[in-house]
C-alpha cells in the first residue's frame, strides 16, 4: 500500500483540539503523522493530494443507520449502504437491528459482519435488539451478542413499553458495560400518527404525533439510567422539552448522551405541506385531499419551529453529543403512497455534512471543530470505537472536504433509495474524498 500525502489542508481533530493548516501522512493503513506544511518530502511513488482550501478530517461515524439487510435488500443492502456512507464521508456506521430476520441473535450478527467484509471498507458496527423479535417480552442473549461484536442494544422503531423489562435490560447492559440506544416513544399516544401534532396536521387532515410521546419515555428512561447506571444513548431527539430533560440529566451526572439528525435542525412540520404546484411521485394526496411531501415523513416527526431552534441551541451548548442521519431508505413506490400510509424514514448519509455545514457553520452557530466533534469524535466515544481521531498510529480513516463547494441536492444517489427530505435544497460543503484504513474508497 503506497503512502498518501495530504498537503496544505486545514487539519481538524477534536480529539486533541487540533485546528491548523498542516500536511497529513498516511502509511501502511495508519496515520503516520501531522507535520508543518512542506516539512516532509514525499517518497517516490506516493500519492500526493493537494488539499489547499479544504479540510482534512477524521472519518465520520454514524451511530444510527438502517442498511435494510437482511430481508429488505430492495430498499438498500449493506454494499449500497456502505457506498452511500463513503460518498458522505462516513468510514463507520452502526446499523439498527430492525431487519428481517431481526438482528437479535448471533447468527444474524455474523451474517451482517460477513457481508460488511465484502463491501467497500466502511466499518459496519451492528447493534442488536434489546428483546427477542423486538416484542418487548424476552431479553436477547446480550452477553453472546456482545461477544459476536455488537456495539450496543436498541429497539429502534419502537420503545420497550414494559418498564420492568427495560430496567432489566439496562441492568444487564450495565453489567456488560454496553450502551442502550433508546427510541423514546409512548406508543399509546403516538400510534396512528404520521406527523407532528399541530396546526399543519390539522390542515392536512391527518392524525398527529404529540411531542409528549417522545418526552414521556425520555423521562422514564433517564430515571431508569439514574437507578441502574447504564449508559443511555437517546436517539433522534426532536423536541425542546426532551433537550431540557437531557440537560438536567447531565447536570445530575446520569450517563446520558443524545443525538439528533440534520432534518430536525433544518426543517419543520410546515415543510411537510407541499406546494400545490409541485409535481413529483412523493407529493401525494392526504386523507383530506390536500397535498403533502412523504419524503419529509419520519419518526419522530419534524416538529415546530421552536423545537428546531431548541435543537440548534442544544448543538451549540453541548447538550446534544452527536449528529446522526437515521438513514432509512425506502422504495419509490412505498413513498408514493398518501402521507398517512407511506412508511416513516428518509435517507441522509450523502447529505449530512453539507446540510450541517449550511445550517450550522455558514451562519456561525458552531465552529468547524465542534461540527467534527459531532460527526466523528463523539460518535466514536458513544460506540466505544477507536476512530474519530487523526493521531499517529491510529487507523487512517480520513475525509477531505471542501467547505465552500456549492451544490444542489438531487439524485441519483449512491444509495438505492431517493427519499431525501432535502431534494432541491442549495447547500454549501461537500465531501471530496473518503479514505478507510489508508485506501481511497470514495473520490468525487
Amino acid at each position: 500500500m503506497k503512502k498518501i500525502y495530504i498537503q496544505n489542508g486545514r487539519v481538524i481533530d477534536p480529539s486533541v483540539q487540533l485546528d491548523r493548516k498542516a500536511d497529513l501522512v498516511i502509511g501502511d493503513g495508519v496515520i503516520e503523522g501531522i507535520y508543518d506544511c512542506g516539512a516532509v518530502v514525499p517518497e517516490p511513488e506516493a500519492e500526493i493530494i493537494d488539499a489547499e482550501g479544504k479540510w482534512t478530517l477524521p472519518g465520520f461515524i454514524d451511530v444510527h443507520v438502517h442498511l435494510r439487510e437482511p430481508g429488505m435488500e430492495y430498499k438498500e443492502d449493506i454494499a449500497s449502504g456502505c457506498r452511500a456512507a463513503a460518498a458522505g464521508g462516513f468510514t463507520a456506521v452502526c446499523p439498527m437491528p430492525n431487519t428481517d430476520p431481526m438482528t437479535d441473535c448471533v447468527d444474524v450478527v455474523q451474517y451482517i459482519r460477513k457481508k460488511a467484509e465484502n463491501a467497500n471498507g466502511v466499518k459496519v458496527l451492528p447493534s442488536a435488539a434489546i428483546t427477542v423479535g423486538e416484542k418487548g417480552e424476552e431479553l436477547t442473549d446480550m452477553a453472546a451478542l456482545k461477544a459476536a461484536g455488537v456495539c450496543g442494544f436498541s429497539e429502534d422503531g419502537r420503545s420497550v413499553s414494559n418498564l420492568l423489562k427495560m430496567r432489566e435490560a439496562m441492568m444487564m447492559a450495565k453489567s456488560l458495560d454496553m450502551p442502550i440506544f433508546d427510541h423514546t416513544q409512548q406508543h399509546e399516544i403516538s400510534d396512528g400518527g404520521c406527523m407532528h401534532r399541530g396546526r399543519y396536521s390539522e390542515l392536512l387532515g391527518v392524525l398527529g404525533i404529540p411531542p409528549e410521546a417522545e418526552e414521556m419515555m425520555t423521562i422514564r428512561d433517564i430515571l431508569l439510567a439514574k437507578e441502574t447506571g447504564c449508559r443511555l444513548h437517546l436517539s433522534h431527539i426532536s423536541t425542546g422539552a426532551c433537550l431540557d430533560l437531557i440537560r438536567t440529566a447531565k447536570s445530575w451526572g446520569i450517563p446520558v448522551t443524545a443525538e439528533t439528525a440534520p432534518h430536525y435542525f433544518t426543517l419543520t412540520d410546515a415543510d411537510v405541506a407541499a406546494d400545490d404546484a409541485a409535481e413529483s411521485y412523493h407529493i401525494s394526496e392526504t386523507v383530506s385531499g390536500r397535498r403533502a411531501d412523504t419524503h419529509r415523513k419520519m419518526n419522530p416527526p419534524l416538529r415546530s419551529e421552536s423545537d428546531r431552534i431548541a435543537v440548534i441551541r442544544a448543538l451549540m451548548d453541548g447538550t446534544i453529543d452527536a449528529i446522526a442521519t437515521d438513514h432509512a431508505p425506502h422504495a419509490r413506490e412505498e413513498k408514493a403512497r398518501s402521507l398517512d400510509s407511506a412508511p416513516f424514514g428518509v435517507i441522509g448519509l450523502e447529505t449530512s455534512f453539507a446540510v450541517s455545514c449550511t445550517q450550522l457553520i455558514l451562519p456561525g452557530l458552531i465552529t468547524p471543530l465542534r461540527l467534527v466533534e459531532l460527526l466523528s469524535t463523539n460518535p466514536a466515544r458513544i460506540l466505544g470505537y477507536g476512530g474519530g481521531t487523526l493521531q499517529p498510529g491510529r487507523p487512517a480513516d480520513v475525509v477531505i472536504a471542501d467547505p465552500a463547494a456549492q451544490w444542489t441536492v438531487r439524485g441519483p444517489f449512491a444509495s438505492k433509495a431517493e427519499n431525501t427530505p432535502f431534494e432541491g435544497m442549495k447547500v454549501t460543503g461537500r465531501v471530496e474524498m473518503t479514505i478507510a484504513d489508508g485506501a481511497v474508497i470514495y473520490r468525487r
